[in-house]
């Protein structure tokens, strides 16, 4: 008998990608249309992000006031506009499996995208955008030519490149580095310390990540520096980016290929006693979860999801097994904490500001709310403003709170989150205290005096 709503956990099914019903296309509308009549009928995600108003202003405004008059050509406005950030799934819909009704609505999404992909629908820009390891290895190589370039102070650029391949020209881009965190892990070797109360009891191989190699080894540094500081033995490692940028355009087959070579590689590592650790949200979901959807018969990738930790995870575990160092120096400026939606679908709690809550005398302020970025969406002309509509809420929290840091496990959250709160700012006069985006692990180190800029 079927039931209003489920109080039992969310099962997730596997994806059934290869198989050819997946992208038929009468088959494709029939369960979105019967996804989507569920959704209409409920409406409990109708402030998560921009596809559910869409869709139920679709409906709302249709002839019969019902999905039957809605032409299914429009769907694919409601599917724009999904950033696969799960919190509908996670958090709200009560019809996830095991509920009879078995909705998973970003499922769907990608299975729109997919079919749409296999037809020849593919963003051009989005699709090169998905190319990290290509682009971080090239930027890496005229970094200071490619940051030039890509500065949003550089009106010339950036217009050009608005025209021609739909970079929205306000958007803050990420810097390249020359020497990545994999480059400056080896050039500064470190030890872990022996008279913490973890020394020699674990060790942790760092995921480096594609965003922290390429774009922010400071964070891969900070996490380095906590590590071994409070005991924990630690290896780089980067065999290749986890994929995410693929799963957004529904290239489930170059999803598959990475997740085979990185858990391949990351395996050799737990083989000798590493723990894997993450530094970013969407990396840690896509390696615990998302892999296994994907490619539920590999091994590789089952034995991987069971030996990864994000990083505060893995310093509170620590903690709780272990114990700390001394030494945590006040913040008083405080920490504006935003939970990122990845990290939130981790199901692990809010670990970002518990671990944030072991530094004394600093005030700590959570936001659980998504951040609107998912990706290159926030970052295409086409749908930049979409981004910064479902973000205004988190960035208007970020401006009255006024805290000195703000920090958030989705590095391209964080950096979009802040640079709308500082516009809001400007707009009313005011200025905010924190000026750069952070990652959780950075003020752990600050607080620790291991990093001081």
């Amino acid at each position: 008998m079927s039931k209003e709503g489920s109080l039992e956990a969310p099962t997730r099914h596997a994806l059934d990608w290869r198989n050819p019903d997946f992208y038929d296309e009468a088959k494709l509308d029939a369960e979105t249309r019967r996804v989507f009549d569920i959704c209409h009928g409920c409406r409990r995600c109708f402030n998560l992000c921009d596809s559910f108003p869409r869709l139920f202003d679709l409906i709302d405004n249709s002839k019969t006031e019902e999905l039957d008059s809605v032409d299914s050509k429009d769907f694919t406005k409601v599917v724009e506009a999904c950033t696969l950030c799960d919190m509908c799934f996670m958090t709200k819909c009560p019809y996830v499996p095991p509920h009879p009704f078995n909705l998973d609505f970003p499922h769907l999404m990608l299975r729109y995208r997919a079919v749409e992909a296999k037809n020849g629908k593919k963003d051009f820009t989005a699709r090169q955008l998905a190319e990290m390891d290509r682009n971080g290895r090239m930027a890496q190589l005229v970094s200071p030519l490619a940051n030039w370039a890509s500065d949003k102070d550089n009106t010339l650029m950036r217009g050009l490149m608005e025209k021609t391949i739909g970079v929205d020209a306000h958007v803050e881009l990420p810097k390249f580095h020359t020497r990545t965190f994999v480059l400056a892990d080896r050039g500064e070797p470190i030890k872990a310390s022996d008279t913490a109360p973890a020394a020699g009891k674990r060790k942790a191989a760092i995921f480096a990540t594609c965003f922290v190699n390429y774009n922010k080894p400071h964070t891969g540094m900070a996490a380095r520096a906590v590590l071994n500081h409070i005991g924990v033995e630690t290896k780089v490692a980067y065999p290749g980016c986890c994929g995410m940028p693929f799963l957004e355009q529904a290239e489930l087959g170059k999803v598959a290929e990475q997740a085979a070579k990185v858990s391949k590689e990351l395996c050799k590592l737990i083989d000798e006693g590493y723990d894997i650790v993450t530094l970013t949200a969407s990396c840690g979901l896509m390696l615990k979860s998302e892999w296994a959807l994907i490619v539920p018969e590999n091994a590789d990738v089952k034995r991987l999801a069971a030996a990864t930790y994000d990083i505060d995870e893995y310093v509170i575990a620590i903690s709780k097994e272990h114990g700390l160092p001394q030494g945590l120096q006040a913040l008083p400026e405080g920490v504006t904490v935003h939970m990122a939606c990845h990290a939130r679908a981790q199901n692990i709690g809010s670990k970002a500001a518990e671990m944030m809550r072991l530094i004394p005398d600093t005030p700590v302020d959570v936001i659980e709310r998504c951040a609107g970025h998912g990706g290159t969406f926030g970052v295409l002309k086409e749908t930049h403003p979409i981004a910064m509509k479902v973000g205004r809420p988190v960035m208007r929290a970020v401006e009255n709170q006024a805290r000195g840091h703000v920090v958030s496990d989705c590095p391209l959250a964080a950096k979009h989150i802040l640079q709308g709160a500082q516009d809001m700012a400007e707009r009313d006069d005011k200025e905010l205290p924190a000026h750069a985006p952070e990652h959780p692990i950075e003020i752990l180190a600050r607080a620790y005096g291991l990093i001081t800029d």
